[in-house]
C-alpha cells in the first residue's frame, strides 16, 4: 500500500506565493508519475500538473507560467510551487502517485487566496 499526504497550503493574498509538498511512503517500488489536482467548491477536480520519473512536466495552461512542479515522483517526493496567486486558484489541492498503472491519493490540503 502507498499512503500519500499533502502539506503546505494556508491562506494568502493574491499575488503571494505559496508551496505546496508531497510525500509518498509505505510500499514504493516504482512511482512511475506524480500528479497534483485541485477542486475548488462546485466543481469537477482538475488536473494541474505531472512529474514522471524521468522528470518530465506539463502543465494545465492556466497555471503554467505561474506553478512549477518539481522533486523526484520516483522516491515519491514532490512539490508544487505557486507564484501569482489568484482569487480562482483557492481550491483543495490534492496529489497522487502512479504505480504500476494504481493511482493513490492525498486527502488533499486547502489554499484560499483572498483578494
Amino acid at each position: 500500500q502507498v499512503h500519500v499526504v499533502e502539506s503546505g497550503g494556508g491562506l494568502v493574498q493574491a499575488g503571494e506565493s505559496l508551496r505546496l509538498s508531497c510525500a509518498a511512503s509505505g510500499r514504493i517500488l516504482m512511482v512511475n508519475a506524480m500528479d497534483w489536482y485541485r477542486q475548488a467548491p462546485g466543481k469537477e477536480r482538475e488536473f494541474i500538473a505531472r512529474i514522471t520519473n524521468g522528470g518530465t512536466t506539463n502543465y494545465l495552461d492556466s497555471v503554467a507560467g505561474r506553478f512549477t512542479i518539481s522533486g523526484d515522483a520516483a522516491k515519491g517526493t514532490v512539490y508544487l510551487q505557486m507564484n501569482s496567486l489568484k482569487p480562482e486558484d483557492t481550491a483543495v489541492y490534492y496529489c497522487s502517485a502512479w504505480q504500476y498503472a494504481v493511482n493513490y491519493w492525498g486527502q488533499g490540503t486547502q489554499v484560499t487566496v483572498s483578494s
